[in-house]
C-alpha cells in the first residue's frame, strides 16, 4: 500500500469507540517478549556480542551514555518545529565547541555529504535541486593520496571528479576554477606530514577554496585542533569515542558552510533528504558532546586498563604467549583507548589469529576481538596474533572474554588441513556467472595453477584484481581482493570442480552477504 493510500485509510476510520488496528505481527514485539535475564535480541533469533573490538558499527558502534539515553527519551515527549531546533543546536555546540557554528547529523558519512553538497549548492535551492546534473557549479574535490578510505568514497555520490594528490607540487597544480574543496582524512599525515592540514590551507585559503576534514572517531578538543590548522569544516562520527547515538554525528565549523550543508538535508526536500536526523538524535548528541567536556577520561582509561589486565593476567598461565596492553599516545585522536596484543608461538598453539577470532565468534557467548564480525583485515589474520579492546565492555564482560580465549588457546582444537592432489588441470581462463540477491553477473577467471597452489586475476564488473588460493581434491577455494581508493571489494569463493571444465559453489562478498557462482572453462572461437 503506497503512504498516501495508507494515510488516506486511516483518515476514515472512526476516531471513538472500540475500533483498533490489527497488528501487522502475527506475534507482537514488545520488550517483554523474552525470557527474564535474556537479550531483547533473543526474541528475533539474533545472537548479542561482547564487544571487544571497540567501535565498531557492524557491531553496533558504541556503548552509549546514559545521561544520552535520557535526553532522547525526553526528546520523544514534545514536538518542535526542527529548522528551530536545529538552530539553537547550532548556537549550543558552538558554545560548547568554540567553533563558529554546529549541525547535528545522522552520521559521520552523511556529514561528510552534505558539507559537500552545501559547498557545491551554496544553500542555493535551485543547484540542489539540479543535482546530480553539477553543470555550471564548481565539480572538483582536491584528497591527498593518504584521505582515500571507504568512506571519503560517499563524497563522489555527490557527482564531483575527485583529483588525487601526493605532494605539494600536485596540490598546486591541482586548484583550478572547477575546484569546491578540499577533502583530508584526520591522522598523523594530516596533523604533521608533507600534505598537512597547514600545508594544505597555505594553498587553499588564498584561493577561497573550502577544507573539509573526516574526524570521524575522535574525541572534541577545545580549541578544536583542525580548525587550528585552517579547516573549514570537520565532521564527526557521534557513535563512536564520543559515546552519542549510534545514528549521529556532527558538522562543526564555519557557520555559513555549516547552514549551506543543513539546507541540503532533511526535513528540506533534494538531494540530502535521506540524511534525516530526528529530534532524539539531535538531542542525544547534544548531550554526547556536553558530557564530553564533563567526562574524566583519564579515569575511563583506567577503568578500560584494569579490565585489559585482569584478561593479562588470567592468560599469562598459557605458556608460549607474549602479552602487551598498548596506551593511545598522548597526541592520538581517534579512538584513543588501550588495547591488548595477545601474540603466541604457533608451534606450541597452532592456531592463526583468524582461526581464534572465528572460534571466539562461532562460540556461545559470541565474544568479538581483533577483526571479527566486520570481515576485515582482507585476506584473514593469518599471523598467530589477536587484539582485544576493552572500551565498550560492561563490568564483568572482560572476565567472560578472559576465560574465552582461555579455553580456545590452553586447549586448541586439532585442524584438519586440506589434503589430495588437484582433481583436475584448471589453467586457463574460465567464464564465472555470478548470481546476487537480485541479479547477476558475468565475470572471469585466469587461473595459474601450480600444484595445490593458484594465482592469477580476477575479472570482476568495477575491476580486475589479481586472485590467490589452493585447489585440494575436487575443493577449491579462491580470494580476490581490490582496494585502491577506499574501495571495499574482497571476495572469497568456496566451491567444488566437478570436471575438468564445470566448477561452482558460494562466494562471500564480505560486508555485502553471499552469493552464489558457477563456471565454465572458456571455449575459444575458431
Amino acid at each position: 500500500m503506497q503512504r498516501r493510500e495508507l494515510i488516506k485509510g486511516l483518515s476514515i476510520l472512526p476516531l471513538v469507540g472500540g475500533t483498533t488496528l490489527p497488528s501487522v505481527f502475527s506475534t507482537p514485539f514488545t520488550s517483554s517478549s523474552h525470557k527474564a535475564g535474556e537479550s531483547i535480541y533473543a526474541s528475533l533469533g539474533v545472537r548479542p556480542v561482547i564487544n571487544g573490538r571497540g567501535t565498531i558499527t557492524i557491531i553496533g558502534g558504541c556503548r552509549i551514555l546514559p545521561e544520552v539515553e535520557k535526553a532522547m527519551h525526553e526528546a520523544t515527549l514534545d514536538y518542535v518545529e526542527i529548522d528551530e531546533l536545529m538552530e539553537g543546536a547550532g548556537q549550543r555546540l558552538a558554545n560548547l565547541t568554540g567553533a563558529e557554528w554546529g549541525m547535528v547529523t545522522c552520521g559521520a558519512t552523511a556529514s561528510l555529504i552534505l558539507a559537500a553538497t552545501g559547498i557545491i549548492t551554496g544553500g542555493d535551492p535551485d543547484k540542489l535541486w539540479q543535482l546530480p546534473n553539477l553543470n555550471g557549479m564548481k565539480d572538483e574535490v582536491i584528497i591527498p593520496k593518504y584521505s582515500w578510505t571507504a568512506y571519503e568514497s560517499a563524497v563522489r555520490g555527490t557527482g564531483v571528479k575527485m583529483i588525487t594528490v601526493e605532494n605539494r607540487e600536485e596540490l598546486e597544480a591541482a586548484f583550478g576554477p572547477k575546484t569546491a574543496m578540499v577533502l583530508v582524512l584526520a591522522g598523523p599525515r594530516s596533523m604533521n606530514g608533507p600534505l598537512s592540514l597547514k600545508e594544505i590551507a597555505t594553498l587553499a585559503k588564498p584561493l577561497s577554496v573550502p577544507i573539509l576534514v573526516d574526524a570521524a572517531a575522535e574525541g572534541l578538543p577545545v580549541p578544536n585542533p583542525h580548525l587550528a590548522l585552517g579547516a573549514d569544516l570537520v565532521a564527526y562520527s557521534g557513535g563512536k569515542y564520543l559515546r552519542g547515538p549510534q545514528c549521529a554525528g556532527l558538522l562543526l565549523g564555519r557557520k555559513d558552510l555549516v547552514k549551506a550543508a543543513w539546507v541540503t538535508s532533511a526535513p528540506h526536500h533534494g538531494f540530502g533528504r535521506g540524511y534525516k536526523v530526528g529530534r532524539e538524535e539531535i538531542l542525544g548528541m547534544l548531550m554526547a558532546v556536553e558530557m564530553w567536556m564533563k567526562r574524566d577520561h583519564a579515569k575511563e582509561i583506567a577503568i578500560w586498563t584494569k579490565r585489559l589486565e585482569y584478561i593479562s593476567v588470567r592468560l599469562s598461565k598459557i605458556p608460549g604467549l607474549s602479552l602487551e596492553i598498548r596506551q593511545p599516545k598522548i597526541d592520538e585522536l581517534s579512538n584513543p583507548s588501550p588495547d591488548l596484543l595477545v601474540n603466541w608461538d604457533i608451534e606450541k598453539i597452532p592456531l592463526t589469529g583468524d582461526e581464534v577470532e572465528q572460534l571466539l565468534w562461532n562460540a556461545d557467548p559470541r565474544v568479538a576481538v581483533s577483526g571479527a564480525g566486520s570481515f576485515l583485515p582482507f585476506p584473514p589474520n593469518f599471523k598467530p596474533n589477536i587484539l582485544i579492546n576493552s572500551s565498550q565492555l560492561k563490568d564483568g564482560e572482560e572476565r567472560i572474554i578472559a576465560d574465552r580465549v582461555f579455553a580456545v588457546l590452553s586447549k586448541p582444537p586439532v585442524k584438519q588441513e586440506p589434503t589430495g592432489a588437484a582433481a583436475f588441470d584448471i589453467n586457463g581462463e574460465w567464464d564465472v556467472e555470478m548470481k546476487f540477491a537480485a541479479g547477476s553477473a558475468n565475470q572471469t577467471f585466469l587461473f595459474k595453477q601450480k600444484d595445490n597452489e593458484l594465482s592469477g586475476t580476477h575479472y570482476a564488473g568495477y575491476a580486475a584484481r589479481e586472485l590467490t588460493g589452493s585447489f585440494y581434491g575436487s575443493d577449491i577455494l579462491v580470494r580476490s581482493s581490490y582496494t585502491l581508493n577506499g574501495v571495499r571489494l574482497n571476495f572469497t569463493f568456496k566451491g567444488v570442480v566437478g570436471s575438468e571444465d564445470t566448477m561452482e559453489g558460494k562466494v562471500s562478498l564480505s560486508e555485502y552477504g553471499m552469493a552464489e557462482w558457477k563456471a565454465k572453462r572458456h571455449k575459444y572461437k575458431t
